[in-house]
């Protein structure tokens, strides 16, 4: 099985000739199904572009959101719509809300949206403001005071619905496939060649579903994790543990690309980077 991952496609930003090139991209690599680690658009336009990717690959796609897909709606009537888009067409599979995937003996894609959680670095002394709070009716419509303890929130129940798929994996997972779309761990937060410091962090890292892999990678050294996410827009590779690492992908505005053709044969997967 070949599956092509992209992330933060941010397809409202891209133009005809770029939609034709990724399209040509993505099928020069025969792929089986496409994986997207979220920023598919945003909240008024998500779900009709997952039915154009759909509808010209034919193959399945499997996909996490990422916060931009929120913007211009709320958390929950997003999810609420791209749920409903995914139960009527068959080539959809919204990962956070599905069970694990089996993709050969051994072998399972789950997946978790993720959210930047205020719980590493230092969000009080943060400068950092995001387009989330004035364009995510959640944020929108609450009090500035209660950003941090929002955002905390959703970091929870990210890691609550993540530690529920880890838990649903047989008892022949091997190698398991992790998509997410913000970086679980600081160390896998990169920009421009560096990692992350306490100013971005809280907003850049999801740290309780880095404490639910690394818990879970921790119990089960035998089963590997390959963690694919997205969010910072540049690409890096974290070595967390020996059966943990975490493939970080770039992303231009208006220039979709393939970060990587993740193969999956004899109860193993390989993730092997496209880009440079």
């Amino acid at each position: 099985m070949r599956i092509v991952w992209t992330t933060d496609p941010h397809l409202n930003h891209v133009p005809v000739l770029q939609w034709d090139r990724w399209i040509a991209l993505i099928e020069s690599q025969r792929p089986d199904a496409i994986l997207v680690t979220g920023d598919i658009s945003e909240g008024d336009d998500v779900v009709f572009q997952l039915n154009r990717m759909s509808e010209a690959f034919r193959v399945p796609l499997r996909f996490v959101l990422g916060n931009h897909d929120f913007y211009q709606s709320s958390i929950a009537e997003t999810r609420r719509r791209v749920i409903a888009s995914a139960n009527n067409n068959p080539l959809l599979k919204y990962l956070t809300f599905e069970t694990p995937t089996r993709l050969t003996d051994g072998v399972y894609l789950i997946g978790e949206d993720g959210w930047g959680d205020a719980t590493c670095g230092d969000y009080l002394r943060s400068q950092v403001k995001l387009n989330d709070f004035v364009s995510i009716e959640d944020f929108i419509t609450s009090d500035r005071s209660n950003w941090q303890s929002q955002l905390q929130q959703q970091g929870k129940q990210s890691a609550e619905r993540l530690r529920t798929q880890l838990q649903q994996l047989p008892a022949n997972a091997s190698d398991v496939i992790v998509a997410t779309h913000v970086p679980p761990f600081c160390e896998a937060c990169w920009y421009e060649g560096h990692t992350t410091d306490d100013n971005w962090a809280p907003f850049f890292v999801c740290g309780q579903v880095g404490d639910q892999l690394k818990q879970f990678a921790d119990d089960n050294p035998k089963i590997q994790l390959h963690v694919l996410c997205g969010h910072t827009h540049h690409a890096g590779i974290a070595n967390l543990a020996g059966n943990l690492t975490v493939f970080t992908g770039a992303a231009v505005y208006g220039q979709p690309d393939v970060e990587a053709v993740v193969h999956v044969q004899d109860g193993k997967c390989d993730v092997s980077l496209l880009r440079s």
